[in-house]
Protein backbone atom coordinates (compact mmCIF):
# COMPACT_ATOMS: atom_id res chain seq x y z
CA UNK A 1 0.00 0.00 0.00
CA UNK A 2 2.03 2.75 1.33
CA UNK A 3 5.67 1.43 2.09
CA UNK A 4 7.57 2.54 5.21
CA UNK A 5 4.31 4.05 6.67
CA UNK A 6 4.09 1.85 10.26
CA UNK A 7 1.76 -0.47 8.93
CA UNK A 8 2.30 -4.47 8.44
CA UNK A 9 0.28 -5.30 4.48
CA UNK A 10 -2.00 -8.02 5.23
CA UNK A 11 -1.56 -10.71 3.00
CA UNK A 12 -5.09 -12.07 1.27
CA UNK A 13 -5.68 -15.25 3.57
CA UNK A 14 -5.20 -12.87 6.59
CA UNK A 15 -7.30 -10.77 5.32
CA UNK A 16 -9.81 -13.06 4.69
CA UNK A 17 -9.31 -14.80 8.56
CA UNK A 18 -9.91 -11.17 9.84
CA UNK A 19 -13.32 -10.21 8.29
CA UNK A 20 -14.34 -13.47 9.66
CA UNK A 21 -14.00 -12.20 12.94
CA UNK A 22 -16.09 -8.96 12.46
CA UNK A 23 -19.54 -8.44 11.94
CA UNK A 24 -20.14 -4.81 11.06
CA UNK A 25 -18.39 -3.12 8.60
CA UNK A 26 -18.77 -0.22 6.30
CA UNK A 27 -20.08 0.14 2.28
CA UNK A 28 -19.04 2.55 0.07
CA UNK A 29 -20.82 3.44 -2.86
CA UNK A 30 -22.06 6.56 -5.01
CA UNK A 31 -24.82 8.66 -4.21
CA UNK A 32 -25.62 11.28 -6.03
CA UNK A 33 -21.78 11.47 -7.32
CA UNK A 34 -20.67 11.73 -4.26
CA UNK A 35 -19.07 8.95 -2.03
CA UNK A 36 -21.46 7.07 0.34
CA UNK A 37 -20.44 5.50 3.59
CA UNK A 38 -23.01 3.14 5.42
CA UNK A 39 -22.60 0.69 8.51
CA UNK A 40 -23.54 -2.57 7.39
CA UNK A 41 -23.92 -6.20 9.02
CA UNK A 42 -22.03 -8.87 6.79
CA UNK A 43 -20.99 -12.18 6.66
CA UNK A 44 -18.37 -13.67 4.52
CA UNK A 45 -19.76 -16.59 2.55
CA UNK A 46 -17.90 -19.86 1.70
CA UNK A 47 -15.96 -18.22 -1.29
CA UNK A 48 -14.89 -14.96 0.29
CA UNK A 49 -17.72 -13.14 -1.17
CA UNK A 50 -18.74 -10.31 1.13
CA UNK A 51 -22.94 -10.68 2.17
CA UNK A 52 -24.91 -8.30 3.16
CA UNK A 53 -29.04 -8.47 3.23
CA UNK A 54 -31.12 -5.11 3.43
CA UNK A 55 -34.74 -4.88 2.48
CA UNK A 56 -36.59 -5.30 -0.47
CA UNK A 57 -37.76 -1.66 -0.70
CA UNK A 58 -34.75 -0.70 -0.17
CA UNK A 59 -33.00 2.38 -2.14
CA UNK A 60 -29.51 0.53 -1.57
CA UNK A 61 -30.07 -2.30 -3.23
CA UNK A 62 -31.21 -0.45 -6.76
CA UNK A 63 -28.12 1.73 -6.08
CA UNK A 64 -25.25 -1.14 -5.81
CA UNK A 65 -26.86 -3.48 -8.01
CA UNK A 66 -24.14 -4.68 -10.69
CA UNK A 67 -22.33 -1.42 -9.49
CA UNK A 68 -18.48 -1.40 -8.35
CA UNK A 69 -18.49 -0.74 -4.51
CA UNK A 70 -15.86 -1.07 -1.86
CA UNK A 71 -16.50 -2.73 1.75
CA UNK A 72 -14.51 -1.76 4.28
CA UNK A 73 -13.56 -3.69 8.10
CA UNK A 74 -11.76 -3.35 10.80
CA UNK A 75 -10.56 -3.86 14.75
CA UNK A 76 -9.55 -1.18 16.64
CA UNK A 77 -8.15 -1.54 20.15
CA UNK A 78 -7.04 2.19 21.27
CA UNK A 79 -5.86 1.70 24.68
CA UNK A 80 -2.85 -0.79 22.82
CA UNK A 81 -2.49 1.46 19.81
CA UNK A 82 -3.33 -1.68 17.36
CA UNK A 83 -5.77 -2.66 14.85
CA UNK A 84 -6.30 -4.08 11.41
CA UNK A 85 -8.48 -2.82 8.75
CA UNK A 86 -9.33 -4.51 5.40
CA UNK A 87 -10.68 -3.26 2.33
CA UNK A 88 -12.80 -5.28 -0.28
CA UNK A 89 -13.37 -3.77 -3.68
CA UNK A 90 -15.58 -5.66 -6.34
CA UNK A 91 -19.14 -6.15 -7.82
CA UNK A 92 -21.84 -6.37 -5.70
CA UNK A 93 -25.07 -7.81 -7.20
CA UNK A 94 -28.59 -8.03 -5.64
CA UNK A 95 -28.80 -12.30 -5.24
CA UNK A 96 -31.84 -13.27 -7.57
CA UNK A 97 -31.56 -17.22 -7.65
CA UNK A 98 -34.52 -18.77 -5.38
CA UNK A 99 -32.16 -21.66 -4.48
CA UNK A 100 -29.02 -19.23 -3.18
CA UNK A 101 -31.77 -16.96 -1.30
CA UNK A 102 -33.12 -20.35 0.71
CA UNK A 103 -29.67 -20.84 1.31
CA UNK A 104 -28.90 -17.38 2.65
CA UNK A 105 -32.20 -17.10 4.39
CA UNK A 106 -31.15 -20.09 6.53
CA UNK A 107 -27.18 -19.20 6.90
CA UNK A 108 -26.62 -15.64 5.57
CA UNK A 109 -26.41 -12.12 7.42
CA UNK A 110 -28.97 -10.84 9.69
CA UNK A 111 -30.40 -7.71 9.57
CA UNK A 112 -30.57 -4.90 11.63
CA UNK A 113 -34.31 -3.76 10.55
CA UNK A 114 -37.83 -5.45 11.37
CA UNK A 115 -38.54 -6.21 8.10
CA UNK A 116 -38.97 -10.11 7.34
CA UNK A 117 -38.56 -9.60 3.95
CA UNK A 118 -34.89 -8.78 2.65
CA UNK A 119 -32.55 -9.07 -0.52
CA UNK A 120 -29.00 -10.43 -0.07
CA UNK A 121 -26.45 -8.75 -1.47
CA UNK A 122 -23.15 -10.46 -3.02
CA UNK A 123 -19.89 -8.60 -3.51
CA UNK A 124 -17.37 -10.46 -4.84
CA UNK A 125 -13.78 -10.10 -4.00
CA UNK A 126 -11.92 -8.79 -6.96
CA UNK A 127 -9.54 -6.33 -4.85
CA UNK A 128 -8.62 -7.25 -1.25
CA UNK A 129 -6.02 -5.06 0.62
CA UNK A 130 -5.61 -4.81 4.37
CA UNK A 131 -2.70 -3.32 6.88
CA UNK A 132 -2.19 -3.75 10.49
CA UNK A 133 -0.66 -1.49 13.12
CA UNK A 134 0.96 -3.29 15.64
CA UNK A 135 0.96 -1.53 19.38
CA UNK A 136 3.50 1.62 19.81
CA UNK A 137 4.19 2.97 23.32
CA UNK A 138 1.73 6.20 23.69
CA UNK A 139 3.91 8.76 23.91
CA UNK A 140 5.16 7.60 20.43
CA UNK A 141 1.50 8.25 18.66
CA UNK A 142 0.53 11.09 21.11
CA UNK A 143 -2.05 9.18 23.07
CA UNK A 144 0.01 9.42 26.47
CA UNK A 145 -0.54 11.46 29.13
CA UNK A 146 -1.14 15.27 28.43
CA UNK A 147 1.98 17.40 29.36
CA UNK A 148 1.49 19.80 32.62
CA UNK A 149 0.14 23.19 31.78
CA UNK A 150 2.85 26.18 31.64
CA UNK A 151 3.33 27.84 34.82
Amino acid sequence: MYPNDGFRELGRRECFRRLASARLGRLVHTRHALPAVLPVAFRLDHDGAVLLRTPAASELARAIDQVVVAFEADDVDERATSGWSVVVTGRAAVVTDPLEQARLRRNGPGSWTPWAEGLFVRVEPALVAGRELAGRPAEVCGTGPAPPPPG
